[in-house]
């Protein structure tokens, strides 16, 4: 099931909050956090992911599903395990997950002005 746009989707739905410290280098992770999103998105009940990370490697990456059970399934699936025993060993100096069912969203989004756009002095 491809993955939809998680403002389109009405909740409720899930959340699951990866809060993360990177350590030094890459040592194979751009590659296998490529691989790990590919699947994610093939995965029955996975709706989107947001995710950031910044110069001092503190990462946030919010994974979005439709129920808890597709989590659970998510957390079943063996290279996703394999993925997370690398990510302990090799690239991250620590880690919170955080779970939580969303149930009401609100968004904004900054409007262009029609006169600014048009070149109005």
């Amino acid at each position: 099931m491809p993955a939809s746009d998680p403002s389109t989707v009405s909740p409720p739905f899930h959340a699951v909050i990866f809060v993360s410290q990177r350590t030094p280098g890459d040592n194979g992770y751009g590659d296998e956090s490529a691989r790990m999103v590919s699947m994610v998105k093939e995965q029955p009940g996975f709706i989107g992911m947001e995710s950031v990370r910044g110069a001092d490697g503190k990462g946030i990456t919010v994974a979005f599903f439709e129920s808890e059970e597709a989590i659970r399934d998510w957390g079943r699936v063996e290279e996703h395990r394999q993925a997370q025993s690398s990510g302990r060993a090799s690239w991250y100096e620590s880690y919170q997950l955080y779970y939580s069912r969303v149930e009401r969203i609100r968004s904004w989004a900054k409007r262009s002005d029609p006169d600014s756009a048009a070149g109005a002095d």
